[in-house]
């Protein structure tokens, strides 16, 4: 009876033992062939990607992805279908799978990559920085983290330079809006952006000019001192500009007669416009 009772617990342990071999077994089959179903969408991808067809080469990248999410393959597979619409100028769906590649694969040894690739989409698009900088600024947020998270990679040299482009054009923005300020006259906002330019962006071309103006607009509301503050600044860094010739004419007695009769000039000329917009509510008698 024992006997019978041992060799039951063998043969029962016999078939168990095939049987969760059997299981290995199909699952490691399942995965090669999930493997090679998953290489043959990311070969059909390069190819329509090498063909230009940028579309269908995103969708099989997609499909080789979602086919098998464990597989090496899968991250691989998830940035050239970002690449792929990048390469078509695609920004939108390219941004859109770069965020999802970043969120699911932050280890991925291609992360940096990814980041970098974000930023260009984001500063191919800048197309009129005075009407829109938000392109601008997604486009500065991720070279700076290229920059400062991943220090020393390919990408980092480009990000730093393209960084500074992107600076010049803000300053740029700046600059333009302080002018316009500055010509209706509006001195505090212009003094606002003047020294934005200053201090956000101290290693643009624009510094000199927007010392320059902060110069001219102190002198004007009679605020010598701040002038000269201003001035000095101007001269100890830029002695040989041009713009420092022009603070240093502030201080002449000519420069204060032309000032006043601009601004005397311009009140005038606002009064008369004022005078015309009333007279067209006027009711003959």
């Amino acid at each position: 009876m024992k006997i019978n009772i041992i060799l039951l617990v063998v043969f029962s342990l016999f078939f168990v033992s095939c049987s969760k071999k059997d299981v290995v077994t199909e699952t490691v089959l399942n995965e090669r062939k999930l493997d090679l179903q998953v290489l043959e969408a990311y070969k059909e991808g390069m190819s329509a990607l090498e063909g230009g067809d940028v579309l269908y080469a995103a969708k099989k990248f997609n499909e080789a992805e979602i086919l098998f999410p464990q597989s090496e393959w899968a991250p691989k597979s998830a940035l050239m279908a970002a690449y792929s619409y990048y390469t078509q100028d695609y920004y939108y769906d390219a941004i859109y799978e770069l965020e999802r590649f970043i969120r699911l694969y932050s280890f991925h040894k291609d992360i940096s990559y990814a980041y970098y690739l974000m930023a260009i989409s984001y500063y191919e698009q800048i197309v009129d920085e005075k009407k829109d900088t938000g392109s601008i600024l997604q486009a500065k947020k991720y070279f700076n983290i290229v920059i400062q998270e991943f220090p020393g990679t390919a990408y980092e040299l480009d990000a730093q330079f393209k960084l500074e482009l992107i600076d010049d054009i803000l300053a740029s923005k700046e600059m333009y809006v302080g002018r316009y300020y500055f010509q209706k006259n509006k001195w505090i906002p212009a003094i606002n952006r003047f020294k934005s330019v200053i201090d956000d962006y101290d290693t643009t071309i624009y510094v000199e000019e927007a010392l320059h103006r902060l110069v001219e607009i102190y002198y004007i509301l009679g605020l010598t001192e701040e002038a000269k503050k201003y001035a000095q600044v101007l001269g100890y860094n830029y002695q040989s500009s041009e713009w420092y010739e022009k603070s240093y004419s502030v201080f002449d007695k000519k420069y204060e007669k032309k000032m006043k009769k601009k601004v005397k000039k311009e009140k005038v000329k606002n009064n008369f416009l004022i005078k015309k917009f009333k007279s067209l509510f006027e009711w003959d008698e």
